[in-house]
């Protein structure tokens, strides 16, 4: 389960404190500490990182960031992997990429963990939409699922293996169907 440490910090008094590991997250003014990622999330994590960061790679048009912390909207979250397009990346004045972002990731993908909070997990997701994101996965490794939120909040269970998964318009080079993506528990 996800673990709740205490009730009355404020987002600022949050962000003074030093990280975790696993990251804990600031919600509705609560610190919760994610689970401890076990080997079905590590390995989806990476590899999905990976991929995403190859094809985006060639035309710069987005950058994918595993365990990114994100404040905004009165939260500080980490999603698995937090997907930026490039414009969107805040910069230092020297053109590097700066260490706060203080935004919400474009498409957010989140891997449950056994005994995470799905509601937690959906609500997470939901926030970023809020606050304009264009897409958010919640992947089920145990169920062969991903439940795909749109920016309207319609919502989509895919567990047909053989589907290629919808992705943001700006992702549209990366094509994967649901058996690929659970294939790679099988290395």
């Amino acid at each position: 389960m996800d673990s709740l440490f205490a009730l009355s910090l404020t987002l600022e008094e949050f962000l003074e404190l030093p990280e975790t590991k696993p990251a804990t997250e600031y919600i509705d003014g609560a610190t919760v500490q994610k689970p401890m990622p076990q080997g079905k999330h590590s390995i989806l994590q990476r590899e999905l990182s990976f991929a995403l960061t190859t094809i985006f790679r060639s035309d710069k048009t987005a950058q994918a960031f595993p365990e990114l912390r994100c404040t905004f909207g009165g939260r500080s979250i980490v999603p698995d992997i937090a997907i930026f397009l490039t414009q969107h990346i805040p910069r230092e004045s020297n053109g590097d990429i700066a260490n706060l972002f203080n935004q919400p990731p474009d498409w957010t993908i989140e891997i449950l963990s056994p005994n995470q909070s799905h509601t937690k997990v959906v609500r997470n997701i939901l926030h970023c939409i809020d606050h304009g994101a264009v897409m958010g996965w919640m992947i089920d490794p145990e169920e062969y699922c991903i439940f795909v939120y749109d920016a309207d909040k319609s919502i989509r269970a895919i567990d047909d293996l053989d589907m290629v998964l919808p992705v943001p318009k700006f992702a549209q080079a990366f094509q994967i169907r649901l058996q690929e993506l659970f294939d790679w528990l099988k290395v």
